[in-house]
């Protein structure tokens, strides 16, 4: 599924169904986009009914009383999605990085880009926060375009993220590539890496919605099953992208905390103030590939938000095995 070693270089699905929809939808404020205040979060709501306990274990897993939670998950075999709040927005953090590879790769099918041309790492300069629109960066050390990827996807840097960005045309550069390119319009890229790590904290992700860099869950996961069907780019670039995701050293008490010892996943994850995130693919022992992403705000700190990405990323794990054996049984009576 996955190609876990380093790649060695020269020189569509339906949109998936809403299965669970569940927490408290946002109302609009008098404010213009883009900050949009959330209605407060009723901390018992009724419980909805669920076509069956998988369903329900996830959308009881992402119950939002202590903070928004944005899950979609899709069997990219058999199409079965589950998400719960997949069309609201939540704050990308890291997970962009994944998109703003892609779009460098989508240069590189083009014949505009190279893996081995050479790039300086983007340092920010110390500058107070909101000073200016974009945080002040210096030229750090040079890097080829591969190993700028690498460092983006498996450690997150952002002096390699923000390379990349600046050599593709910046943030709405990635943000048409996006649009252009899947068709998906529920995401958007608004900052520099370093602009949004120095601006980190003005807006609550809990509470309010900033449609600033921000994704809905069934976007990230309709842009990751195009990188997985080699939609979007060719199969040289596909690879060199799911290899880093797969290759991602951050994020161990995430999707990966609670999986079973040996199971295949390439991901990327995000942090910024009061929200976490990982997005990517698992293999099942049974062979189904599933892309997965989880957005967690709140629940009271960082290790409670990797735990409750972990438990749901179990639960998704699970829930589709149990399914699938269901199925297998169903069809041998």
């Amino acid at each position: 599924m996955f190609t876990a070693a380093a790649p060695k270089v020269r020189a569509e699905v339906a949109a998936p169904r809403i299965t669970v929809q569940r927490s408290v939808a946002p109302k609009a404020s008098a404010q213009a986009a883009p900050l949009v205040a959330l209605a407060p979060v009723n901390p018992a709501p009724a419980m909805p009914s669920f076509a069956n306990p998988f369903e329900a274990s996830i959308a009881a897993l992402a119950e939002g009383s202590q903070g928004r939670i944005g899950v979609a998950a899709l069997d990219l075999d058999s199409g079965r999605a589950v998400t719960v709040l997949g069309e609201q927005a939540f704050p990308m953090a890291s997970t962009s990085k994944i998109a703003i590879v892609a779009t460098f790769l989508a240069g590189v099918d083009e014949g505009r880009f190279k893996l081995y041309d050479q790039y300086p790492l983007l340092v920010p300069v110390p500058s107070k926060k909101f000073s200016s629109a974009q945080a002040p960066v210096r030229q750090g050390t040079m890097m080829s375009a591969l190993s700028l990827i690498e460092a983006t996807i498996t450690r997150s840097d952002n002096q390699a993220t923000d390379a990349l960005l600046a050599a593709v045309g910046g943030p709405h550069a990635v943000t048409r590539w996006v649009h252009s390119r899947t068709g998906i319009t529920d995401f958007r890229i608004d900052r520099t890496i370093a602009t949004l790590v120095r601006d980190d904290g003005a807006v609550n992700p809990a509470v309010s919605i900033d449609k600033r860099d921000s994704v809905t869950p069934l976007g990230m996961v309709r842009l990751l099953s195009g990188i997985y069907r080699r939609e979007w780019l060719s199969p040289m670039s596909s690879d060199v992208l799911l290899g880093a995701m797969s290759r991602t050293v951050t994020g161990k008490h995430r999707i990966r905390g609670l999986l079973p010892q040996g199971t295949q996943v390439a991901h990327k994850t995000g942090t910024l103030s009061n929200t976490a995130s990982d997005v990517g693919f698992i293999k099942t022992p049974d062979g189904r590939n599933l892309a997965v992403a989880i957005y967690v705000t709140g629940q009271g700190g960082k290790p409670q938000r990797d735990a409750r990405i972990a438990a749901i990323a179990r639960a998704l794990y699970d829930g589709y095995l149990a399914e699938a054996a269901s199925s297998r049984r169903a069809a041998l009576r």
